[in-house]
């Protein structure tokens, strides 16, 4: 084991490293070094003088900031010896099934390419270049034939593959308990009870929470003028650990954009828009396989839903941006997954000539321009959207889609609302089962999608506020459960898969923050 200050001592190495490789550290020297001419820096106090410049001029907190982003991206460190792929994943089963899943994704892609005559990649001829950038603000308008392309996957695939997972480690001859044998998921990893669940603490009953008329001592209204007056405070302060205290009791609409931006460490400084504009460019410039993806999916998604579809044109703009960006490929360090790779046509295996496919290593699924569209709700302006949109995926959505160990990744997220249903709806879970309508068929597509598309957009942006606010995604699987606690009456009365899947079909009525409390409060006790 490592120890403690052994560990502490390496997370500030590492990111030390990361942010000398940023662009704050180089605008923290051109500060220090205009500081040099400020009357009150004197050569005696030099070192102290400037940081308190730094301190004064407010650089100094935004350098915690970055540490504060950083620690909440940043894996529990490793043995020094560990190898990097530790980081990754650490069970080796689930190492092998991620990459068993990547190769069938990859050979689902190629195959379609393969039928289609259609290359990966392909540099657009002038004029087709002139008439994206004609029409970039309005992409929606156009209809380009997409019948013979399909998603590379969809959830429930996904989902049988997870439902295949075993250790083999853990002999199946042996014992098992009678709750093992339940659901569909069969992995021995730890995940909590709801006693467990107390950290999420803020959603007591007793707490008050924006959207909840009657949680509280407190009148709402008196609640949410006091809230409202809290978070301007933490927005003058610019402090990042605050705004993420804060938003756990929910974030009013008018200051949730800045909050959240504020908790993403996202500035939208001149050089962040540019690179926006440089991706941009890479999307004039090529034309790739996965933008006829991006397109399809948007199509089935967004463009069908009463919420999202005047969105159309945003998704369009930030998903081909997001595929051409280089810069998500440093997530896959802490990712089980690793990019896919191309060759060079008549390159084959020559590692020399290899390149990630596509350039971000994220290639998409059915649904996944859903992880994009509540935002838009928040940011109009296009570069802002996208780094957003980027940050939440590097460090959450990310885990929705692929296989590991991790307590946000969806295997334990599947492990965690199963474990909840069996454990305080026994009945309900058995009922279920024994129908055939095994309760995680039903949410794991709530749940794959951060309830995106499920949800009414107030209710899936307060379902939002938490994770980020508990920088993490145990809550979907929390209020999974809750979803089928609340509808358990009619659920019980339910004698096959379409039916219960009928009673569960529409949740854009329900109210996020009541079911969560009565569920993790009043089931607790």
């Amino acid at each position: 084991m490592l120890g403690q200050d052994g560990g502490l001592s390496l997370t500030i190495a590492q990111i030390v490293q990361r942010l000398k490789a940023s662009g704050l550290h180089s605008q923290l020297e051109r500060q220090a070094r205009l500081s040099l001419h400020r009357p009150e820096i004197k050569l005696e106090s030099l070192k102290e003088d400037i940081k308190e410049f730094l301190k004064t001029s407010g650089w100094e907190k935004k350098l915690q900031n970055a540490v504060y982003s950083e620690l909440s991206v940043f894996p529990a460190p490793c043995h020094p010896s560990a190898p990097p792929e530790h980081v990754k994943e650490s069970l080796a089963y689930m190492k092998k099934a991620q990459g068993n899943w990547e190769k069938r994704i990859l050979k689902s892609l190629n195959s379609m390419c393969t039928e289609l005559g259609i290359p990966l990649a392909q540099k657009r001829s002038i004029n087709e270049q002139k008439e994206l950038l004609t029409k970039w603000n309005e992409m929606g308008a156009d209809e380009p034939d997409l019948s013979l392309f399909r998603p590379v996957y969809a959830p429930k695939d996904f989902l049988e593959v997870l439902m295949n997972l075993r250790n083999p480690n853990y002999e199946t001859s042996e014992q098992h308990s009678f709750r093992n044998h339940l659901g569909l998921i069969q992995v021995p990893l730890k995940v909590k009870n709801i006693p467990e669940l107390e950290y999420f603490s803020e959603l007591e009953l007793n707490t008050g929470q924006l959207d909840i008329d009657d949680s509280a001592q407190v009148p709402p209204e008196l609640f949410e003028n006091e809230h409202v007056r809290i978070g301007q405070k933490v927005l003058t302060e610019q402090d990042s650990a605050a705004a993420q205290q804060y938003i756990r009791q929910g974030c009013p609409t008018s200051l949730r954009s800045e909050l959240w931006a504020l908790i993403l460490n996202i500035s939208n400084q001149p050089e962040d828009v540019l690179y926006y504009e440089q991706l941009k460019s890479n999307v004039i410039l090529h034309d790739l396989l996965v933008d006829s993806l991006i397109y399809k999916d948007v199509k089935l998604t967004a463009s069908n839903d009463d919420y999202y579809f005047v969105f159309e044109d945003y998704l369009y703009q930030v998903l081909l941006c997001f595929s051409r960006d280089t810069s998500v490929l440093q997530h896959f360090a802490y990712n089980s997954a690793t990019p896919p790779k191309s060759y060079i046509r008549g390159k084959l295996g020559m590692e020399e000539y290899a390149v990630f496919y596509p350039p971000n290593g994220v290639i998409p699924f059915h649904g996944f321009s859903m992880y994009v569209a509540p935002l838009c709700f928040l940011y109009h302006e296009p570069s802002k959207l996208y780094q957003v949109f980027r940050e939440i995926y590097v460090r959450y959505f990310f885990r929705l889609h692929s296989i590991s160990s991790h307590p946000s990744g969806i295997v334990a997220l599947c492990l965690l609302f199963e474990t909840l249903l069996q454990t305080h709806l026994p009945q309900l879970f058995y009922h279920l089962r024994e129908i055939g309508a095994q309760p995680l068929r039903i949410s794991f597509k709530w749940m794959v999608r951060a309830f995106s598309g499920y949800l009414a957009t107030d209710q899936l942006l307060l379902l939002w506020d938490r994770i980020l606010g508990y920088n993490s995604l145990e809550i979907l699987a929390v209020l999974a459960a809750a979803v089928f606690a609340f509808r358990a009456v009619n659920l019980m009365e339910v004698t096959s898969l379409a039916a219960a899947e009928a009673v569960l079909a529409d949740l854009s009525t329900l109210k996020v923050m009541p079911l969560l409390q009565i569920f993790l409060f009043a089931t607790g006790t």
